[in-house]
């Protein structure tokens, strides 16, 4: 069976994400200025000591010359700072920036032991990632622990190494050079807490800039907070923008479905190894005791944990696609595709794996992006079949023997 497609409101509560996304405009005429009153607190009623930030942050503010938060900062900063996510459109101007860079800081870890990046802002250029870190090195003048790096493509690499060896807090840089630092290791991501991406537009404009971001979001923890702010927002780009807010969705829908359905054992397959750890951490933080397979491991570890799986010391399995074919657990019944296979044959590796030894199975998928979408329309046409939507209520019978 299926999941429905996020776009039909099955697994993504849109009242929710539509709720991450804030709109404001330049206050052109006093009847526009009187109709949002409603909405938003008057320009001149609130201070930033409203949102009971750090003295440092208050006193960097003052030294700015800044008493009172614009619309953009009253509206967004509030739900920055309790680790919403945000999707916001302003125009230039409207001080977009200091919305991430206050959120952030406030939300740092100063700890002179944590040597983790905690913060990565996504600039499409050099030149706005360099006006970025200035901001935080003028709202972190009474942080004087807190470091922040810049990385972008065109530089010696080696020096990228080198800033990394300061330990930042705080990272911003191009989505090219992100990642292939990030793919040779010298960029450890895995304790990310916040994720930026300023001019989110004209990086979903570029293909290739888009693919980079989305390896850059998928080596990340799964439970990080994202934050995407842009000028203009087509509902082209706001739909793309609001896929990577989805991961908490899922985890919900997830968490749920462990939590609902009958099983005697459940494989849950995963893209990528970062993805696979960092979701067996978060479904173990929720009491769902699970053990963990990918292709990373140690082979001892690897070997340890399958055995242990075979043997029902756990009843859950998060795996990658290692698991997807030649390994055969009797009591597996169900198998829930968390990540959507690339390929139809992986699909049919995957579900194969519930419902072995003439055993009945189920199978649940969650389609989330239209690359999902097109290969299960692939499946059902190579296999012949017809995968429904998974109903409200599913028929026990029909996959417990």
């Amino acid at each position: 069976m299926s999941t429905e497609n996020p776009a039909d409101n099955q697994l993504v509560d849109y009242d929710d994400a539509e709720d991450a996304v804030v709109n404001t405009a330049p206050i052109q005429e006093e009847e526009e200025a009187d109709s949002r009153k409603g909405h938003y607190v008057g320009m001149n009623s609130s201070t930033f000591k409203d949102f009971y930030l750090k003295d440092e942050i208050l006193q960097a503010i003052s030294q700015c010359g800044f008493e009172h938060p614009s619309e953009v900062q009253h509206a967004c900063i509030p739900r920055a700072i309790t680790n919403k996510d945000v999707l916001c459109q302003a125009k230039s101007g409207m001080g977009k920036t200091a919305v991430f860079v206050i959120s952030t800081l406030q939300m740092l870890k100063e700890d002179p032991e944590n040597q983790d990046i905690q913060v990565l802002v996504i600039a499409h250029t050099r030149e706005l990632a360099f006006q970025i870190q200035k901001e935080y090195i003028r709202f972190t003048q009474y942080m004087p622990n807190v470091k922040t790096e810049v990385f972008f493509g065109g530089r010696n690499i080696h020096l990228d190494q080198k800033a990394l060896a300061n330990h930042p807090a705080i990272v911003v840089g191009t989505p090219g050079r992100i990642l292939d630092l990030i793919r040779r290791g010298w960029m450890k991501v895995d304790k990310l807490r916040h994720f930026v991406v300023d001019e989110c537009d004209h990086i979903m404009e570029s293909i290739s800039m888009r693919r980079d971001l989305q390896d850059i979001f998928m080596a990340c923890p799964v439970d990080k907070q994202v934050m995407m702010f842009t000028a203009t927002l087509p509902p082209e780009t706001k739909a793309v923008c609001l896929k990577f807010m989805k991961d908490k969705d899922k985890i919900s829908k997830l968490i749920h479905l462990l939590d609902t359905l009958e099983f005697n054992q459940v494989v849950v397959f995963v893209r990528n190894s970062p993805r696979a750890k960092e979701l067996s951490r978060i479904l173990n933080k929720e009491n769902f005791r699970n053990t963990c397979i990918t292709g990373d491991m140690p082979t001892e570890t690897r070997l340890e944990n399958f055995k242990e799986f075979k043997d029902f010391k756990y009843r859950i399995l998060v795996s990658t696609q290692l698991f997807g074919r030649g390994i055969d657990v009797e009591k597996v019944n169900v198998v829930i595709n968390y990540d959507f296979p690339e390929k139809a044959d992986e699909y049919l590796h995957r579900v194969g794996r519930a419902g072995r030894f003439g055993t009945k199975g189920l199978a649940i998928s969650f389609i989330s992006t239209p690359q999902d979408v097109e290969i299960m329309e692939k499946v059902q046409v190579k296999f012949a079949v017809d995968v429904p939507t998974l109903p409200d209520t599913i028929d026990t019978s029909l996959y417990m023997n």
